[in-house]
């Protein structure tokens, strides 16, 4: 405790000198003394500009988007939060569809999938915020991740419309070719999404993204170029394999111009992350994770011998 005493019990080299002086001398040090408290409170009741920093935006790695341990941890969001968090977007329609907060759909029971997805029990009638959690919790995706893939793919939670409600997560629609309607529908979409996010994970290195070092274009046409890129974790392999191109260091540099090279789908999903929800990095590599949040190099990590997840 350098530089501070218990109160009343100062060292006697302070003491001392005080207790050798006359009671003249005596006043004056005290006012001197009084002089000093004074001024020190003033100094310390100056307003001071805050101290708070908000955390830096980190700039976009193409090798690295979201860590493992923000992309699988299906407890992030509760249903009520979801329900909040929906609510709270700015949502307009042009076709009379309506928001996602008051969204509602029967949902169909889905059977356990080994290594994939646990039960889905259905209901008459569910919120969006239910399906979007339940469809984590089923398949150990997390509902942050659902929601940005929604904004991402259909712009669906502050520009619904019938069109994007059938083509929720883009699920089943490539880019060269037409939507597969038999994927169609909220729940559909969803829950084909995340069972497909644990897919890439069960296939690991046997898909074209994965982690280790692979060759990303920038655009559906080849001619606009393409780059390697060493791709770091699983969740970031998934996110290639879903929509297998990176933006172009130009797309990077500004966003805002579309060329005839633009592609912009997993750069959307980084910033649309990072607004929401704060960085996708903050804890990329976990000392200690459950359920096998962390699947750095590819491995696979089956926890429930009965589900496999």
């Amino acid at each position: 405790m350098s530089g501070s005493y218990p109160r009343g019990r100062w060292p006697a080299r302070i003491a001392a000198p005080l207790r050798q002086r006359p009671p003249a001398d005596l006043a004056i040090v005290a006012a001197a003394v009084l002089a000093a408290l004074v001024l020190l409170i003033a100094v310390l009741t100056v307003p001071r500009p805050s101290q708070v920093e908000t955390a830096p935006r980190t700039a976009f790695r193409p090798g690295l988007i979201i860590s493992d341990a923000a992309f699988y941890d299906p407890d992030t969001m509760t249903g009520s939060q979801v329900q909040r968090f929906l609510a709270s977007r700015p949502c307009s329609s042009g076709d009379g569809s309506p928001c996602l907060t008051d969204y509602r759909q029967n949902t169909p029971d889905e059977p356990m999938q080994y290594a994939h997805c646990a039960a889905y029990h259905g209901a008459r009638s569910e919120r969006a915020s239910a399906i979007i959690v339940k469809v984590a919790q089923a398949c150990r995706i997390s509902p942050k991740v659902l929601l940005v893939l929604l904004q991402k793919e259909q712009s669906l939670l502050t520009h619904p419309s019938a069109s994007g409600y059938q083509k929720a997560t883009g699920y089943g629609c490539p880019d060269t070719a037409d939507c597969d309607a038999a994927y169609f529908g909220f729940f559909n979409q969803l829950y084909n999404a995340a069972w497909q996010f644990r897919e890439y994970t069960v296939g690991g290195s046997s898909w074209r993204y994965h982690v280790g070092e692979v060759r990303i274009q920038y655009h559906p046409n080849a001619a606009c170029g393409s780059s390697v890129v060493h791709i770091r974790n699983q969740a970031t392999a998934n996110l290639y394999n879903y929509t297998p191109y990176q933006p172009s260091p130009g797309t990077v540099r500004d966003p805002d111009t579309t060329t005839s090279c633009s592609t912009f789908g997993n750069l959307n999903f980084w910033r649309l992350y990072n607004d929401w929800f704060g960085s996708p990095l903050s804890k990329p590599f976990p000392l200690q994770y459950p359920s096998c949040l962390n699947l750095k190099g590819g491995s696979r990590c089956f926890i429930d011998p009965r589900t496999g997840l």
